[in-house]
């Protein structure tokens, strides 16, 4: 933290309207300092190009950044409404390590008592992922896929240094594909999970302003 500035921001970013319905309606007591919660669209190019529009803004030029919302999940037995933390994010052009993975983890199993959440890379993609292509993805080491996620955080770092991380909720999963019977409740399951997370993502952000010793 910056005396002259004040507290260190926080922007968390996410692509879909519903996604950031979700963000806006959760509790958003207990911020460590001001928090943008940023619609950035779908894809990886959106995301890249709202994200570095927003960082130009000398007030969040500092802004720790955590990317949001949906994915897919890649390992057998993962379900709607389970949470993925990114220890990194991978795509063509970089593979980029998170901070503070394990604070995220402790955090979200407060915050979300009963839901399971698994650690490992988060690759990109500029599709939606369906079928054999899973199976592809997950011999790569991912755990799961979205589109922005590693687009945001490339975006973010090229901005200026600052703490990145990526945290997505499973709204659909190798046995548990959006084309099938219950993508409803499924997605019904994910939107209350990630409405649910903000405090742990604040927490998260609140740890990085403590002094290291």
């Amino acid at each position: 933290m910056n005396p002259t500035t004040g507290p260190s921001p926080l922007l968390i970013a996410c692509a879909l309207g519903i996604e950031h319905l979700a963000l806006r309606t959760g509790d958003r007591r207990g911020a460590g300092g001001p928090v943008t919660v940023l619609r950035t669209g779908m894809g990886p190019r959106a995301a890249e190009r709202s994200v570095a529009r927003v960082l130009a803004d000398p007030a969040l030029g500092s802004a720790a950044v955590l990317a949001t919302g949906f994915c897919a999940g890649l390992a057998p037995g993962m379900h709607p409404g389970d949470l993925v933390v990114a220890e990194e994010t991978r795509d063509p052009r970089s593979t980029l390590s998170c901070v503070g993975t394990d604070r995220l983890v402790k955090e979200l199993v407060r915050a979300a008592p009963g839901r399971t959440v698994h650690t490992g890379p988060l690759t990109g993609s500029d599709h939606v992922v369906r079928g054999p292509e899973r199976a592809d993805l997950l011999a790569t080491g991912a755990i799961a896929v979205d589109m922005e996620s590693a687009a945001t955080l490339l975006s973010a770092v090229r901005a200026g240094e600052r703490p990145v991380a990526a945290v997505r909720v499973v709204v659909d999963a190798p046995e548990h594909e959006l084309v099938r019977i219950g993508t409803v409740r499924g997605g019904i399951s994910a939107f209350r999970v990630l409405r649910s997370v903000l405090p742990a993502f604040f927490e998260w952000h609140r740890s990085l302003l403590l002094p290291r010793r």
